[in-house]
């Protein structure tokens, strides 16, 4: 399944970048296709093109915060997460948001 992610909290920093490196492993682990955008302090970094999210079948936000151009994803099939769900437990969620 090919996934887009934003992951964000409200410092932006450490778990920002833990919630879309567990995210990563866990959908190479499972066999899916993932591209995660990070919303942080050095503000949105590895920007998902209008192509990403088109072939997208499921648009992920692991987010505390609010997710900054979040309009970019109107149409699509999209699941609200908290930041430190996708932290602890990345292959649940991404089960879950798959079946």
């Amino acid at each position: 399944m090919k996934i887009v992610a934003i992951t964000t909290c409200p410092t932006g920093i450490a778990h920002t970048y833990m919630a879309a490196e567990q995210l990563e492993k866990a959908a190479r682990t499972l066999g899916h296709q993932i591209k995660v955008e990070t919303q942080g302090a050095m503000g949105i970094e590895n920007r998902l093109t209008s192509q990403d999210i088109q072939a997208a079948e499921v648009v992920l936000f692991a987010a505390a915060i609010e997710i900054e151009e979040q309009e970019r994803f109107d149409g699509k099939k999209m699941v609200k997460i908290g930041i430190q769900e996708a932290i602890k437990d990345p292959v649940a969620v991404l089960q879950r948001i798959t079946h």
